[in-house]
């Protein structure tokens, strides 16, 4: 699959929101990541500094754009396949540079901080508010949430990310991470599912970079 741009959405759950301690927004929260950012989920072993600070998982279900965007689109015209993802976080980075009123783009943009399984057919909206998404870390549910308690839902995001940036073929969505977020640690395996089934793993390994 060809990804042409990472766009992620902040503060998409309210019970996420009041975890860390921020408001809750009143339009979509947008940022991105490189896209060599993006490493996935199969099983493999993915390297983080151990360095620089905690860094936190936050699962999220990603869109994938698959057909052109034209005006007055809807999200069942132009989405053709989802996956589950992590957005990493590198926590404290990202405290320091919130606090100077610097963008993130350290903190969210490292080398594989863009986790994601693989993708499969979008299923339509309903399917998916029929279904959790959940994240475990070393066989333990750590978060779990369902798209019928997002903020902004997936025509919203769509449509703002199109009126204010542009939306095109080959660009994925993060949409939101529900609350649990937490650090990883060396030798962590952590396990995507949406609803009973399982969609991926990985391993974790840190060094000092």
């Amino acid at each position: 699959m060809d990804i042409k741009h990472i766009y992620c959405v902040g503060r998409n759950f309210v019970k996420h929101a009041a975890e860390m301690n921020s408001d809750v927004p009143e339009f979509p929260m947008l940022f991105s990541k490189p896209v060599h950012a993006l490493t996935h989920a199969n099983g493999n072993v993915i390297t983080y500094p151990n360095n620089r600070g905690a860094i936190h998982y936050e699962v999220e279900i990603v869109l994938y754009v698959g057909q052109p965007v034209t005006e007055g689109f809807s999200v069942e015209d132009v989405v053709t396949k989802m996956a589950l993802g992590l957005d990493m976080t590198l926590r404290d980075e990202q405290a320091i540079l919130k606090k100077k009123g610097h963008p993130w783009l350290v903190a969210k943009g490292f080398q594989h901080a863009a986790v994601v399984t693989d993708f499969w057919d979008y299923p339509g909206i309903q399917a998916c508010k029929e279904h959790d998404f959940s994240l475990y870390q070393n066989g333990k549910c750590v978060q779990s949430g369902n798209i019928n308690d997002l903020i902004f839902d997936f025509q919203s995001l769509l449509t703002y990310i199109h009126g204010h940036i542009g939306l095109n073929e080959g660009d994925v969505i993060y949409t939101g991470t529900p609350e649990g977020v937490g650090p990883i640690a060396d030798g962590d395996i952590f396990m995507f599912q949406w609803g009973k089934e399982e969609k991926g793993y990985f391993h974790v390994n840190m060094v000092d970079r």
